[in-house]
């Protein structure tokens, strides 16, 4: 882990006061974890992301920097370059099979993020965005309409979706029934 060692160190703290996304409540902080993160160029940091628990619930949140997407180790501007990017040669430091399942995973999602973002306008008691259905709009453009196409585009699309939890959990994992019924992996 030397290179871990050498990795920029971040402490993230949130100066606004967000309510628990599960039920409104205030949230409590009670420690810390680490979270590792990659730009362009593949340099690591170190981010230390506060761990809160709702007085509510009792459920625990992380708090999640702008520049950072549930689940994904790089930053999201390196996402939106890969998601923008219309034809191979982006200049991130991944596999290419790396940049396939980030296209694959926002080409699949965009519907849904569409949605959410909708109801999340309602919810709150504002005019939701009309998107247009039409079949020639790539997903970029749908969500263009939305959020805009200026930078951080994917970070206005990603926070609110976290803050209301509805963020999807799209991690691989999978388990499977034996012969007897028995769950295993």
């Amino acid at each position: 882990m030397s290179w871990l060692r050498r990795s920029l160190a971040f402490f993230v703290r949130c100066v606004e006061v967000v309510p628990s996304p599960c039920c409104g409540e205030k949230l409590k902080v009670i420690g810390s974890r680490k979270r590792i993160s990659r730009n362009a160029t593949g340099e690591v940091k170190l981010l230390a992301l506060r761990r809160l628990r709702c007085t509510g619930c009792r459920k625990i949140h992380h708090e999640l920097p702008d520049c950072l997407v549930p689940y994904k180790r790089y930053e999201s501007t390196c996402l939106e370059e890969v998601v923008s990017e219309e034809e191979a040669g982006t200049v991130v430091a991944a596999d290419d099979s790396t940049l396939y399942r980030w296209r694959s995973w926002y080409n699949e999602l965009t519907t849904y993020w569409c949605g959410a973002l909708s109801s999340i306008a309602v919810r709150f008691h504002q005019q939701p965005m009309e998107v247009s259905s039409t079949p020639s709009l790539s997903a970029r453009h749908r969500i263009g309409q939305i959020v805009g196409d200026a930078p951080g585009w994917l970070a206005r699309v990603v926070r609110p979706i976290t803050n209301v939890n509805l963020w999807l959990h799209t991690r691989s994992a999978f388990l499977s029934a034996d012969a007897f019924g028995r769950l295993s992996s």
